[in-house]
């Protein structure tokens, strides 16, 4: 893996978005950062990346006019950037900008991976809860099958909203009405 081209040795000093600039933007890696610590997640496999497609071709069929699914775009959170799976951006929200404010985040979704676990059940749903966006999904991975989960934001934490599986998919009407069926995002 490539270094950061870092102008000068890394103190204990945390670590910021302008540090994040200075990351090959071509390694496969995502480089993330939740209080100031540095988080590297490795390039994530082909199912997870269909499954990922999958969902923002389903975000984006469902879309009003002027909503948009986009895929792996940073987000500000307090105390970090993270890089989402899929983000659906408010109609408002700017054009080419790379790390997003959370007022422009209606939904953020992130696919489970073994190495992201921890992060996209724990760490994740917390900060991206206390920036404020309304709604977070997580996709569990089995094999040949997904379960989404569906949480709004109610006061300061997110709260179950429904779940979605092969044989009961589930309707959500947050950010916009989408019918989310898993047996339509694996392979």
């Amino acid at each position: 893996m490539a270094q950061p081209a870092l102008s000068e040795p890394r103190g204990p000093v945390p670590w910021t978005e302008a540090d994040l600039d200075q990351f090959p933007g071509d390694s496969g890696q995502h480089y993330e950062i939740m209080d100031g610590s540095l988080l590297v997640t490795p390039m994530a496999n082909d199912e997870h990346q269909d499954i990922a497609d999958n969902v923002r071709a389903l975000l984006k069929a469902s879309a009003p006019q002027g909503w948009r699914a986009i895929r792996e775009i940073g987000v500000r959170v307090p105390s970090g950037n993270l890089i989402p799976d899929v983000t659906v951006l408010y109609p408002h929200a700017q054009r080419a900008v790379t790390w997003r404010d959370p007022e422009d985040v209606a939904l953020v979704v992130e696919v489970e991976s073994p190495s992201t676990r921890r992060c996209d059940r724990k760490m994740k749903p917390e900060l991206y809860a206390e920036a404020g966006i309304p709604v977070y999904w997580r996709i569990e991975q089995h094999i040949r099958a997904v379960t989404v989960l569906v949480y709004e934001l109610i006061g300061r934490d997110y709260k179950l909203a429904g779940t979605a599986t092969a044989v009961h998919p589930h309707q959500v009407t947050l950010p916009y009405p989408v019918l989310i069926d898993p047996a339509q995002l694996v392979g």
